[in-house]
Parts: structure tokens; sequence; C-alpha cells
């Protein structure tokens, strides 16, 4: 039977379409995860590194490392991480349902310099099934829960990541929207009616409904910011730009962490017998 009690986190969460969570890592995971960011080559835009590869989304986004699950045990570490997996799987888990599970859409590390931005962009107004906000009978039921984590200091002048609260529900769009994406792609909006810069600490995560209106402000400072985002959806999904996972990422994980990566096991013949035991 589900447990329909909900807290304060979840009413805040339902309110405005995200969660702060502050000291959500361990200062040994941060600390790790920030050796790994040194460490990575410099590649180019398209070019491959193992089974991870840079695929900017937009030239004043930064450099984005996708799939970044398979640069480590630092990042393996962040699929079920405690400090937010199971709010995640409350709010996008399909819990109490045949399909109830969790995989990860996207995940990726993120290196914003001086002058990266990243336009706002979401919004509940298009009802897009992928990432919306869903609340029935008591339950969650969102397509996309994001988890934004800080690996530096993200304040003023930092490119801080910007959300318009209760934007998730919104039936009509914000009349910023009314150029589109490339074109506010091209010019930052420096101002957006009703948005707020979420500032955070490293070590601090951002969990928001991906269909909340959120983008980045411009960074002024010198300096990197570096994030890495996993983006959860229910069990059913697939990824959002076709990875697959190595054998030897699968092999080395957790049950519970291969079962986020890989929900549904492949079906292969004269191997995998009844609904999806293998022999």
């Amino acid at each position: 039977m589900l447990d329909n009690s909900h807290d304060a986190l979840d009413f805040s969460f339902d309110l405005n379409g995200y969660l702060l969570l502050r000291n959500a890592i361990e200062p040994e995971l941060l600390a790790e995860l920030n050796t790994a960011f040194d460490r990575f080559p410099d590649l180019a835009s398209g070019e491959w590194w193992g089974n991870v590869q840079r695929l900017d989304t937009a030239g004043h986004a930064g450099v984005e490392l996708q799939n970044i699950v398979e640069a480590g045990a630092p990042f393996e570490a962040l699929i079920d991480h405690s400090a937010w997996i199971a709010r995640v799987a409350r709010y996008c888990g399909e819990q109490g349902t045949y399909v109830e599970g969790l995989f990860i859409d996207e995940c990726f590390a993120s290196v914003r310099r001086t002058g990266g931005f990243f336009p706002l962009h979401s919004g509940g107004q298009d009802g897009v099934v992928r990432n919306q906000f869903r609340y029935v009978n008591g339950q969650f039921r969102c397509a996309q829960v994001n988890i934004l984590l800080a690996l530096t200091d993200i304040g003023p002048g930092d490119g801080a990541t910007r959300v318009l609260p209760g934007s998730h529900k919104s039936n009509i769009a914000h009349p910023i929207f009314a150029r589109s994406f490339d074109e506010r792609r091209e010019e930052e909006d420096e101002a957006v009616e009703g948005a707020i810069e979420v500032h955070l600490q490293a070590g601090d995560a951002l969990l928001f409904v991906d269909a909340i209106a959120h983008g980045a402000a411009r960074r002024t400072n010198p300096g990197d910011r570096r994030v890495v985002i996993y983006r959860y959806g229910p069990s059913w999904g697939t990824t959002r730009h076709g990875f697959r996972y190595s054998d030897e990422l699968l092999a080395r994980l957790t049950p519970a962490r291969r079962r986020i990566l890989q929900p549904i096991p492949p079906r292969i013949p004269g191997v995998t017998r009844g609904y999806g035991a293998l022999a």
C-alpha cells in the first residue's frame, strides 16, 4: 500500500518546482569529483574519451561531457546517492505501479567559463510528456527530475542556475518565450521577471522538475563553474542522446545502480528466460 503522507519538502517541491539540498555530498566525494574534473582531457566538440563524449549543447554553455557516469567511481557514486535518490524515486519513479523504478535520462559534467550562460527554457505551458509535472491521486507522477550538483561555489556573477518558481504548473508561456530559443541563445536575457538565481556552495545540490522554466545567468567572474547534472525519469525511458553503457561499467556496478542505468535488460535469444531473468 502506498504511503500518501507528505513532508515540508514535498509541499515546497509541489509549490515551487525545485528544492535546495544543502551539503548533499560528503567532502571526500566532492574532492574526488573535482580531482576527476582536473584530469579531464582537452577534447574538441564531438570527440570521444572512452565512452564519454564532449557534446556541447550550445557554444555559450561551455564544455559539456556527456555520459559522464562512464568516467569513474566518483560519478558512479552519484547514481543512487542517498542525499536525493529516495526523493527522486518519489517524484518520478512511478512508485506503486507495474513500471516502478528509475532511469537516468542524461548525465553530464559541465564547465562554464567567463561569458558563458544558458537561456531560460522549458515551462509547463507546452505540456511536453518527457519533462512534465503531474500529481495524481496523492502521488507525484513527474516525467523528469534533475539533480544539479555544484562542485564549486556558485554565487553572484558565477553563472548561477535561474529558475522561475511555479512555472512548472503554468498554462501560459512567460513573455520571454515570444522569442525563439535560438534567438534567446544568441543574446542572454539579462532580466526575466519572476526568475531567481539559485546560489550554491560546493557540495550543494539543486533538485528540480524539468518542467520548470530554468536556465543560467551569464558568468562574469573569472574562473570556472563546475557542476554535474543527472536527469532522472521513470524506468521505461531511454537516454536523451542514445548513449549505451559499456559492459565494463554495467559489470562493476552494484545491482541497485545497474537497475537504474539498465532497468530493462536486453532480451537475448536463447539466454533470456521469462520476464527479464537470465538463465
